[in-house]
C-alpha cells in the first residue's frame, strides 16, 4: 500500500497564466514527494482552465477575490490536509530532488518547524536572489536583510553557503512549515495583504519557541521582483507593514526607541523621493503612514494577544547601513 504524500506544495496564483506555463510543469515533474495545490485568488484570465486541461492531477482551490498573499494562503490552507506545507511562488523554478534535503532535515531535526531552500537568481543562477537569498535576518531597527543579500547587493553562491543554518525569517517565495505550527501561530496577518507577512509570521513563530532554518543543500531559482522595488504599491506595503510588524513584536523598551527612529528615517526617505521627483513613491510613503496610524489601535490589540509569549532579541547586526559599508562585507559578498 502506497503511503500518501505528506507534503502539500501550495502555489498562490492571480492572473499568472504565463508564469504557470513557464514554471508549473517543472514543479510537477520534480516534486513527486507532494501534492500540488493551486490557490487561485479570483483570477479572470485562463489560469484555471489551462491547469484543468493540461494538468488535471493538480488540485485547485478557488477563491472568489484577490485576497493577497496573506489571506489567500490562510484561506487555502484550510482546505489542505497534508501535515507539511510548502508555500511556493508561481515564478520559482525547482530542480530535481530539491525537496529531499529539506524533508531529511525535518525528519532528523524535529525542532525545525520552518525551513527554506537557498533562493538563487533565475537569470543569474550562480548568485543569490533578492527575495530571501540564504535566509533572512533583521537589524536593530527592524530592516530585513539576508545571508547573501544586503540591499540590492547579491553574493555569488559558494560551497560555504550550502550548509544548514538557523535564520530569523524564511522567504515567502519558498518556505516549508508544519501545518500544525502554522495554525498554532495563527497563520499570516491578513492586515498585511502582501510584503513582510512572512517575516511577521516567522517572528511570531520564534516567540512561540519554534526553530527556523535555511537548508543549503536545496536550491530553487526565483524570477523575482527585486528590480521592481520602486513600484508605488511596493513602497506602500513595505513601509507600512514593516512598522506594523515592529509594533506587534518588539518589547516596549525597544519599541519606544526604534519606532520614532523609523518614522524619522521614513521622513528623510520622503525627501529623497521628493528630490528625485518620484511623486508616486512619495505619495505611497505618505499613505503608508496614514494607513499605519489608522490601524494602530488594532495593532495594540494584536500586541496584547501575543503578550503571554516572550519577546526575543530580533537582531544580529545593529544596522545594515554600517554593515553595507564595511570592506569586509564587500569581500564577503563578492562585490
Amino acid at each position: 500500500m502506497n503511503t500518501p504524500p505528506q507534503i502539500a506544495i501550495a502555489i498562490l496564483n492571480y492572473n499568472g497564466l504565463d508564469l504557470l506555463k513557464q514554471f508549473l510543469p517543472q514543479v510537477i515533474s520534480n516534486s513527486s514527494e507532494g501534492n500540488i495545490y493551486i490557490i487561485d485568488n479570483g483570477s479572470d484570465d485562463d489560469s484555471i482552465y489551462w491547469i484543468k486541461t493540461n494538468y488535471p492531477s493538480v488540485k485547485i482551490i478557488s477563491l472568489d477575490n484577490n485576497f493577497g498573499y496573506a489571506r489567500g494562503y490562510n484561506q487555502g490552507v484550510q482546505q489542505i490536509k497534508e501535515p507539511l506545507i510548502c508555500f511556493l511562488n508561481n515564478d520559482v523554478q525547482v530542480p530535481k530532488n530539491w525537496l529531499e534535503p529539506i524533508l531529511m532535515e525535518f525528519d532528523s531535526k524535529p525542532q525545525i518547524s520552518i525551513a527554506q531552500p537557498l533562493i538563487l537568481n533565475y537569470k543569474q543562477p550562480k548568485y543569490f536572489e533578492y527575495a530571501g537569498a540564504g535566509g533572512g535576518y533583521l537589524d536593530f531597527f527592524g530592516f530585513p536583510y539576508c545571508r547573501g543579500r544586503i540591499f540590492n547587493r547579491l553574493k555569488k553562491v559558494t560551497s560555504i553557503d550550502k550548509t544548514t543554518r538557523s535564520i530569523f525569517w524564511a522567504s515567502g517565495a519558498c518556505f516549508l512549515v508544519k501545518k500544525e505550527v502554522f495554525m498554532i501561530v495563527g497563520g499570516f496577518d491578513e492586515d498585511f495583504f502582501c510584503y513582510h507577512e512572512e517575516i511577521d509570521f516567522c517572528w511570531r513563530a520564534k516567540r512561540y519557541g519554534y526553530s527556523i532554518a535555511a537548508i543549503g543543500q536545496s536550491q530553487v531559482y526565483h524570477l523575482g521582483s527585486g528590480s521592481n522595488i520602486g513600484l508605488p504599491s511596493k513602497v506602500f506595503y513595505n513601509h507600512r507593514n514593516s512598522l506594523m510588524m515592529l509594533v506587534k513584536n518588539l518589547p516596549l523598551t525597544y519599541l519606544i526607541i526604534i519606532l520614532p527612529c523609523r518614522l524619522l528615517m521614513d521622513f528623510f526617505i520622503g525627501f529623497v523621493y521628493l528630490f528625485q521627483f518620484r511623486w508616486a513613491s512619495l505619495k505611497a510613503l505618505v499613505f503608508s503612514h496614514w494607513s499605519f496610524f489608522r490601524t494602530f489601535p488594532r495593532l495594540i490589540q494584536k500586541r496584547k494577544s501575543l503578550k503571554k509569549y516572550p519577546f526575543i532579541k530580533h537582531f544580529k547586526q545593529f544596522s545594515i547601513l554600517s554593515l553595507y559599508s564595511k570592506e569586509k562585507t564587500k569581500k564577503h559578498f563578492n562585490i
